[in-house]
């Protein structure tokens, strides 16, 4: 299958790119990771991820974790976790749907970027799983093409600390504000509702507001 679409291909001759379009493709799409890859990969601690539902509508999700938190288990294969989150089960719902994802690895510091695309697959039962302390599933995923993107775009910043959210080595992590709001608790399960009270108790929707701008959520 061709790497660029027809409606790709009418663009590129559109605007004169599809010898340079051509010539991308030739020097940086690869079908599996090469040390490039693979070292950028293990050095980030967050991707942007991209999905697709059985409609055909798309969304886009941060996924934060320690460094190396997507693994390379051979030139083919990803891994990486997923943890709690809003209950809402956006991006792994679309991999159950479609199984085609996109991830966007990047540095602002230096700056570079590697893109991937793949095919994934959901698991609840992963033997990796409890290597991912406080992970509830682990998705797999085969590499369809990877490369080096153009960092010329990319806005510079200075490293910022690791999310205190991030699950510790026990898998243990802060109860989020956001879950402490005392008209979301009919909504969330005994456990949440419980490690609510063992958080110090609810808050209005008006402190949490006051607590999302002093930067905690």
């Amino acid at each position: 299958m061709s790497f660029y679409t027809d409606s790709q291909r009418a663009l590129q001759d559109r605007f004169e790119t599809r010898p340079l379009a051509d010539g991308l493709e030739m020097a940086i799409v690869t079908e599996q990771l090469d040390e490039r890859h693979i070292e950028f990969i293990e050095s980030r601690d967050f991707f942007f991820l991209s999905t697709v539902n059985d409609a055909g509508e798309p969304t886009v999700s941060y996924k934060g974790g320690d460094v190396g938190t997507v693994r390379v288990l051979d030139e083919t294969t990803l891994a990486f976790p997923a943890y709690d989150g809003n209950g809402m089960f956006l991006s792994l719902g679309n991999i159950d749907d479609t199984a085609k994802i996109g991830m966007l690895f990047i540095d602002f510091e230096t700056p570079q970027r590697v893109r991937v695309q793949a095919t994934a697959t959901l698991h609840v039962d992963d033997e990796l799983l409890d290597t991912y302390p406080g992970a509830i599933a682990v998705v797999r995923a085969t590499v369809d093409q990877a490369f080096v993107n153009c960092a010329r775009y990319i806005h510079k910043h200075t490293r910022m600390e690791t999310s205190k959210y991030v699950p510790d080595a026990d898998g243990e992590q802060p109860h989020p504000t956001w879950k402490r709001i005392d008209l979301m608790q009919p909504l969330l399960g005994e456990s949440e509702q419980q490690r609510t009270v063992d958080a110090g108790g609810t808050v209005t929707a008006d402190e949490y507001g006051a607590a999302l701008m002093a930067g905690e959520s």
